[in-house]
This record gives structure tokens, sequence and C-alpha cells, in this order.
């Protein structure tokens, strides 16, 4: 029976591919994070608007994305967008980490149509007497969201988007498909060199336990720090 070998998590070359991994599924998980925000918020607003255009923008967004596996989306960032792009984009994106980027915007796009539905609930959650009185004071509908109701909102708002943060942490290991240096890439790696699968694939699952503990101690802390108001 083999043993547990300890070792090669903490010092050497497979040590290092892991945490090499690691790392960059932090970086995937921090540049989609600010991807999935903006593009959420933005497309929650379009499924308010008062416009039917910008909320049939905003809600067709959401279903199509909604309706689409991860799988599926990072593989058509990988492979099916980068065809439809100038000579001039695909050779430069080529010449870059091209699987990083793909999967960075699949992870940003897929996530941000969930939080969008997040931010619209957080915003509906706000009592509909604060947007007359913003109006009857004379305030535009974008000055009214942005000074008088996403205030609010944000309270209720974060504990959803800190859970959607979550499923973005996990959803970083499916860009292994396209071949991105991510851990559960690297941790494949080291299991295909040293034939050490039980430590390749313990570490990448403690590391996933790990960071998923701190998001959600974040949730619980912001929680009990800013609880929501009865309104």
């Amino acid at each position: 029976m083999t043993s547990f070998d300890p070792q090669m998590l903490l010092s050497g070359q497979y040590h290092d591919m892991l945490v090499a991994g690691l790392k960059m599924s932090l970086q995937y998980l921090f540049w989609a994070f600010w991807i999935a925000l903006p593009l959420g918020l933005v497309i929650a607003l379009f499924r308010l608007s008062p416009y039917k255009p910008l909320r049939w923008i905003g809600a067709t967004y959401v279903e199509v994305i909604r309706s689409i596996p991860l799988l599926a989306h990072m593989l058509f960032w990988y492979f099916g967008v980068p065809e439809m792009l100038p000579v001039s984009i695909k050779e430069m994106l080529y010449e870059g980490p091209v699987e990083s980027i793909c999967a960075v915007v699949a992870l940003g796009v897929y996530t941000a149509a969930y939080m969008a539905e997040d931010i619209r609930s957080g915003i509906r959650a706000v009592p509909g007497v604060q947007m007359e009185a913003a109006r009857a004071l004379g305030l535009g509908y974008m000055k009214t969201m942005c000074l008088v109701i996403l205030p609010q909102a944000f309270r209720l708002t974060v504990p959803p988007l800190i859970s959607q943060t979550l499923n973005m942490w996990k959803g970083t290991s499916i860009a292994t498909v396209i071949g991105a240096a991510e851990m559960m890439y690297q941790a494949g790696q080291v299991e295909s060199q040293s034939f050490r699968s039980f430590e390749a694939f313990a570490f990448a699952s403690a590391s996933y336990l790990v960071v998923s503990l701190i998001i959600t101690g974040i949730a619980v802390w912001f929680q009990h720090r800013y609880p929501v108001r009865t309104m």
C-alpha cells in the first residue's frame, strides 16, 4: 500500500507547481469578479429600466447566459470567439496568455448574469416610496438609483454576491478544459508526472476548501457587522 507523502506538498518541484496553480486560480477569481460585478450592475439596471428595449436586453442576457453551462461558455470563448476576431487582434491575443484571458472572460460573463439577479432583487427590496420621493425632488432615473436606491440596496445585496463569488471560485476549476494552468490543471500535471494522485488532488481539494471557508467567513462577518435593517 502506498503511504501518504506530505514532503512533496511542502517543498520541491511538485510543491511549486501546485502553488503556482493556486495563485493562478486566485488571479482568475480576482479578475473575473471585476468583470462580473460591474456587468451585473449594468444588467440589473437594464432589467429595472423604465425603457422597454433596455429591459428586453437585460432579460435576454440573463436568460441566455444562465441557460448555457459554464463548460460551454469556456469552450465558446476559447475556441469560438477568437475565430471571429480581426487577424491583428487574434494574433495579439494568441501571443499572450489566451487560455487565461478566455477563462476569466467566460467566468465573468457567466457570473454576471447571476449577480444581476441578486442586485435586481436588492434594488426591488427598497420601498417604492424611496423612488417616488427622489423623483418628486426632481432627480432623474440614474441619479435616483446612484444616490438613493443603490446605497440602500447594497446592504441587502452583498451576502448573495459573496455566495456568487464562492460559486465563481469553484468554477475556476472548469478552466482546466481549455488548458489554463489553474489549480486542477496543475494537480493533473503533478499526478501524471509523479503518479501521486492522492497528494496532488488532496492539495487541490484542501485549497478549494480553505478559500471557500474564507469567502464564507467574509459573508458571515458582513452579515453580523452590517445586519439587514427592517424598512
